[in-house]
């Protein structure tokens, strides 16, 4: 869900980027969105991951607390 908030906030953002000329003005800007969009989809297969682990029994509910509280601090988007 948080890989498309980022994705239509690009396509939201983007024309406004180009300048009457036609020239392409926020090239860095477009790139830190899309590094932050990949870094929520790598934050999104660790919540799967930690999920996954939990429910396997390979780990506790308190290390999947502390993992998924670790992760949504570092999230972008809260």
């Amino acid at each position: 869900m948080r890989l498309l908030q980022i994705l239509a906030l690009v396509l939201v953002v983007t024309p406004g980027l180009v300048s009457c000329s036609g020239k392409f003005v926020g090239g860095t800007a477009v790139g830190v969105l899309g590094a932050g969009a990949g870094y929520e989809y790598k934050a999104k297969k660790e919540m799967d991951r930690i999920q996954e682990e939990l429910e396997a029994g390979r780990m506790s509910k308190e290390e999947y607390e502390i993992r998924k509280d670790q992760i949504e601090r570092m999230s972008v988007i809260q």
